[in-house]
Formats: structure tokens, sequence, C-alpha cells
């Protein structure tokens, strides 16, 4: 079984509306907002190791290690492909700054996106910006109701009534 799927069944297994689970994922972000921290701290060096290098580099366990990848990882410039990592496969936290900023916002994980480390990466005006992007994105607009007596939206110069509105 990989580290991946390990993690997965888990982290994904767990209720987070139980005392258990509410515990897990609390002390999960938190771990996680620390080697974000780290990560964002010197934007210019991209870390490289293996997982369970990176697990000691930022004091967790192998597993908080593979969610932070699992998290990151549509994120990063180069996908490290960790459906069939183990703790001595090389990873790369190589990231794309604007995507892991927007990924952030559209995860909601407003506990990594606030980080002040952010100040020194981009302007608070392209952060605005990207944010902005993110939840339009999201956003879905529903097309103005056609009325029955008004023009077919299908160009045939028929009132909707007697075309495609028809029963």
């Amino acid at each position: 079984m990989g580290l991946l799927k390990d993690w997965r069944d888990h982290a994904y297994g767990l209720d987070d509306r139980t005392p258990e689970g509410e515990k897990f994922w609390y002390d999960h972000f938190q771990q996680e907002k620390s080697i974000y921290e780290k990560i964002l701290g010197n934007p210019k060096e991209y870390i490289k190791g293996t997982i369970k290098e990176l697990a000691e580099l930022f004091g967790v366990s192998i597993e908080t290690m593979v969610g932070v990848l699992d998290g990151i990882d549509d994120s990063l410039i180069n996908s490290n492909n960790l459906e069939e990592a183990d703790e001595n496969t090389v990873v790369s936290l190589a990231y794309d700054v604007e995507k892991l900023y927007m990924n952030m916002v559209g995860c909601n994980a407003e506990w990594l996106y606030t980080l002040p480390q952010w100040d020194d990466i981009l302007t608070e005006e392209r952060r605005k910006e990207l944010y902005k992007i993110e939840k339009s994105s999201k956003t879905i607009v529903k097309p103005p109701k056609v009325g029955r007596n008004d023009p077919c939206p299908c160009g045939s110069g028929k009132k909707y009534k007697k075309c495609c509105g028809a029963n």
C-alpha cells in the first residue's frame, strides 16, 4: 500500500464532526501552517529531498508530510507523482507562487493565504487580484430567462413560445 493511499484512507476516513476527527484536522492544519511558513520564508529557495528527510526537516510525521505534499501538488511546477511514493522517494517543493496562492484561496485555507510571508512574495494589490480571480471562477452566472414572447435564442427569428419553448 502506498503512502498517499494510507494518508487519504486515514485522513478522509475521519469524520471532522467527531472529537477525534476535529482534533486530527486541527493538529494537521497547525503543522501544515508551520511548514508553509518555512516554505514561503525563502521563496527563491526550493526545498527538495526524500519524503522522510522533509518530514524530519519540518519536524512532522511521514503521514503529515504526505498530506502536505498531497495538498501542494497542484501548485507545484512539476508534480511529484505521489501515487507510488514511499518514504525514500525524492520530492521537490518548487511551486508556482500565484498558483499556490490561488489554490489556498480556492480551498478556503485562510490560515495559509493570510500568512505574513506572502507580504514579501506578492504585493497586497496582486493578492487581491488573485483572490478575486479565484473566487469569481467558482461563481455561477445564470443566463437571463427567455420570456415566452421574446425572440428565440436559437436565432430562428420566431418567438420563443413558437420555437424552442413549444411544448
